[in-house]
């Protein structure tokens, strides 16, 4: 009878795992397995908007008044031939709270490249080994729950993501002419932006529009590393990604607009825990691990409780389904 009862007992679990299995394949396919063995799957604390488990750069955004932050000085390397890298600390009164990883890009010399891999196998890591060739590598544009492009994007001239889509936004749009820019979707169609494009993906928000102005209306208090693509007026691609998690949407918009980077446009990427950052040019290399995302609901007192994304391997980096590379051009 024992024995008969711990059989059951094991069937029952086998059970119970196998209808899990299907559940998070119905649910979220090969994406969903890899992220539970990638890094045991994502769920939210909450906690106190003190809480030392936030990053200073978050306890500073989540006071009753959130301190005014400008550009602090940096400077501008160039490691080789229309690529240059800098690092700008955001300054609030009481020093830094941020800092953000700046590539400069001239696209004469360079081919952006936006990437998938929906199944949940490649991080940051895993997509070095896979491009030993590409100098940068960031975080693209948003993706579903089965890790599949959640907007229109071309990728070496397939067309993935949607086919119905409703932009109002913004894009980033590469072409075989070797030319690149954001383009600003507010009263123009995605599909006239990307076509013929070889490389586009659609995103959102739009930071900054064609005159250089915020256009970011809506005020948040989520946090998280961001990425953004923009351009200059000379023409010039810029990426970025925050280090730390200072900045709400809004917040980033009206820094980018003062800071002094000449920007014409700007394109906010995905954000959180997946906004990594990998630079490898002859004579310098960067790689950067993001991890922070937090929100407060709308309309919530200040002081009131954070719910900050965390997920039970510490240690593990995210998987990144959509990438934007950048290429020595052929």
């Amino acid at each position: 009878m024992k024995r008969t009862s711990i059989s059951l007992v094991l069937a029952l679990l086998v059970l119970a795992l196998l209808a899990a299995g299907i559940w998070v394949w119905q649910r979220n396919g090969a994406y969903g397995f890899n992220v539970l063995q990638r890094r045991g799957g994502t769920y939210w604390v909450r906690i106190g908007a003190g809480d030392a488990r936030l990053p200073p750069s978050m306890r500073a955004a989540l006071q009753d008044t959130v301190p005014a932050v400008s550009a602090g000085q940096f400077y501008w390397r160039e490691f080789e031939p229309g690529y240059e890298v800098a690092e700008m600390p955001v300054l609030s009164p009481d020093g830094e709270v941020d800092r953000v990883l700046l590539n400069r890009i001239d696209p004469k010399h360079f081919r952006f490249v936006v990437r998938s891999a929906p199944a949940g196998d490649k991080g940051l890591d895993e997509w070095e080994r896979a491009l030993p060739g590409a100098v940068l590598i960031v975080n693209g544009s948003y993706f579903d729950l089965k890790g599949k492009p959640d907007t229109p994007l071309i990728s070496e001239g397939e067309q993935l993501g949607p086919s119905q889509y409703q932009a109002r936004a913004g894009a980033f749009v590469g072409r075989e002419d070797g030319s690149a820019g954001v383009r600003d979707l507010t009263q123009a169609k995605w599909q006239d932006a990307m076509a013929g494009a070889r490389n586009a993906m659609v995103a959102y928000p739009l930071l900054l529009d064609e005159d250089g102005q915020t256009h970011v209306n809506l005020k948040s208090r989520w946090l998280a590393n961001r990425t953004f693509v923009a351009q200059d007026k000379a023409g010039r691609i810029l990426i970025g990604t925050t280090r730390d998690a200072f900045f709400s949407l809004d917040r980033l918009a009206d820094f980018l607009k003062d800071a002094p980077l000449d920007l014409t446009l700007a394109l906010n990427l995905d954000g959180g825990p997946i906004a990594c950052q990998s630079v490898r040019l002859h004579g310098f290399q960067r790689k950067f691990y993001a991890q922070w995302e937090a929100q407060v609901s709308d309309g919530a007192p200040k002081g009131s409780e954070v719910s900050l994304l965390r997920w039970p391997f510490a240690q593990a980096t995210w998987a990144m389904p959509v990438v934007l590379t950048v290429e020595r051009a052929r």
